[in-house]
């Protein structure tokens, strides 16, 4: 098999599923987008914990679509061995459509919309969640991003498309992606117009804890149930 590179990613992008609660079809479609050197089933295990409060979605957590070149294991959504946000505003632009194409799929398969989709994303993961979410030809019903950063932040005003509702979450300790990423998410969100809330979790690495499974709960449950 020769080298996967970011020129040439595999579709459709595939991973853990969790079927609705209720059994019956879904309504709701939760997407989970794991971080760096990690895959589909690092974050599927959100699913359970939110799953009896929002009985009519289903839960997808796909693979990124490249092998990490930082690591003998797990998938990432672009190259971070060059962290410069030039060349990660360039990962991400190139990655888009690959996340775009399988919501659209998704969606589709389902017969749901983009206002019955959420995407809920943890450090790359949410860096991806944000980068296409405001891009889309509709706004979804809510983005969740846990540790992550939002790309490029200067290009957000001249390429925004829709703005769904946002919540951030950090750890006041994240020793992999610094907790001052939030206040410029936040600043640059709620300058583009974002209805965006955000927690800043004392004491946190880079982690989910107790009580940002909470509030990323309640959040979904305001916005998509």
């Amino acid at each position: 098999m020769g080298l996967m590179t970011e020129d040439s990613p595999t579709l459709p992008l595939s991973g853990p599923s969790l079927p609705p609660a209720s059994g019956r079809p879904p309504r709701k479609l939760v997407v989970l987008l794991h971080g760096l050197g990690a895959d589909g089933q690092d974050l599927i295990g959100l699913a359970p914990h939110w799953a009896p409060h929002l009985p009519d979605a289903e839960f997808v957590a796909p693979n990124a679509p490249y092998p990490c070149d930082m690591a003998p294991w797990g998938y990432q959504w672009f190259s971070l061995q060059d962290r410069s946000m030039a060349q990660m505003a360039a990962g991400a632009r190139a990655v888009a459509g690959t996340l775009d194409a399988f919501l659209d799929q998704a969606l589709a398969e389902r017969g749901l919309s983009d206002g019955d989709l959420a995407l809920v994303g943890f450090s790359q993961g949410t860096m991806m969640s944000l980068h296409v979410a405001l891009r889309r030809a509709r706004p979804c019903a809510a983005v969740v991003g846990y540790s992550g950063a939002l790309i490029a932040p200067e290009a957000l005003p001249a390429e925004i498309t829709a703005r769904p509702p946002v919540l951030l979450i950090h750890g006041a300790a994240d020793e992999v992606v610094p907790p001052q990423a939030l206040p410029i998410a936040v600043g640059a969100l709620e300058g583009a117009g974002v209805p965006v809330r955000h927690a800043m979790r004392p004491g946190l690495g880079h982690s989910i804890d107790g009580e940002g499974l909470a509030l990323g709960l309640a959040f979904l449950t305001e916005h998509l149930g």
